[in-house]
């Protein structure tokens, strides 16, 4: 009787573990796991908030984890102590959807949800600030020209980069490298910049990309975490300090904050959506298919976070500061999804 009972125990555990492998129907958690971006964490929240006051399933459980950290998770493997979506601030990598099917993640489905600026935001109490990307890189770059030679960033001030610049410390408060954010701001703003430099052109590639893509580590940079409303407290505790997170976030805390203008544009609504503000992205949630049908849900979460009352025009995900995809592509997106259409590269 002993070892019966042992053998019913083991075949219960084996069964919980293996409930969502293989579409199998068991059914061992009924709530959505979502982890993933900061900055698309806000969005992804206010869709599970609405879902869940719907009334026919739980709200889902939405943790702010990073992209990359979320990515690594999601892709971890196909079964309940996995999360069922991850948020991204940006496009998922060639790299991570290979180690998701490593992992038996085998079909993953990508949800435009719209634009975000990235910002580079001070206290309103302090002058509005002005920056070239050329600029921010110098500020930034743990290796920049100087002479016209390649040396460890010896800048100190913004003055120190352009005589028209304040003489105040640099100090920017930034996101962590599993950060969506940052890569796309490594992408928007390092990449760009450094490209105007033709002592760091003429590198070979490896060594180029190493310059271009690392930033300083000697406390002119600091690393914030993901929690970008820590960012917006320092910032408001020190006038002279700036912060790189989400329009979103700005746009949140306009009472306290303001955003610099690049290359001669402020970010707005407006200069977001038609690309005129030149560090703009898209941001995404992804979807395990083989967890839909499985886990209940998500096709109808899906349905309402692609609702043009929610992130159509006008709905309540942009006054949350989402900037909404133009009708047509939001229509595209939409049918996407809502047909679980695996992503391709």
């Amino acid at each position: 009787m002993i070892n019966k009972n042992l053998a019913v125990a083991a075949l219960a555990a084996l069964a919980s573990t293996v409930a969502l492998s293989g579409g199998a129907q068991a059914q061992g958690r009924d709530q959505i796991r979502v982890v993933g971006s900061s900055t698309v964490f806000p969005f992804t929240s206010a869709v599970a908030e609405t879902f869940g006051r719907m009334g026919k399933f739980k709200t889902p459980v939405v943790e702010s984890t990073g992209t990359g950290g979320g990515i690594k998770q999601f892709c971890a493997g196909v079964g309940v102590q996995h999360p069922d979506l991850t948020n991204a601030s940006r496009r998922i990598k060639k790299s991570e959807l290979e180690g998701c099917a490593a992992n038996g993640v085998t079909t993953v489905s990508e949800l435009e949800v719209g634009f975000d600026g990235i910002v580079i935001a001070n206290s309103k109490s302090t002058a509005h600030a002005d920056f070239t990307i050329k600029q921010i890189f110098q500020a930034l770059a743990k290796q920049v020209v100087v002479n016209g030679q390649v040396v460890p960033n010896p800048h100190k001030t913004w003055k120190d980069i352009d005589p028209s610049l304040p003489a105040a410390e640099i100090e920017v408060l930034g996101p962590p490298p599993t950060s969506g954010t940052r890569d796309a701001f490594v992408e928007l703003v390092m990449d760009v910049g450094c490209a105007q430099f033709p002592e760091i052109k003429a590198l070979p590639a490896d060594q180029q990309k190493a310059v271009c893509n690392q930033i300083r580590e000697d406390g002119a940079f600091i690393e914030a975490g993901e929690n970008d409303n820590l960012i917006v407290q320092k910032l408001v505790a020190n006038k002279d300090a700036f912060g790189i997170f989400g329009y979103s976030f700005l746009d949140q805390n306009m009472d306290k904050l303001q955003g610099a203008k690049m290359n001669g544009v402020a970010p707005d609504l407006d200069t977001i959506a038609s690309a005129k503000y030149p560090v703009a992205r898209s941001m995404y949630v992804y979807v395990k298919n083989q967890h839909v049908d499985v886990i209940p849900g998500i096709r109808e979460f899906l349905a309402e976070y692609t609702s043009e009352k929610a992130f159509g025009e006008e709905g309540y995900l942009e006054a949350k500061g989402l900037i909404p995809l133009p009708k047509d592509k939001r229509e595209k997106v939409r049918t996407s999804i809502l047909n679980l259409t695996p992503v391709t590269m």
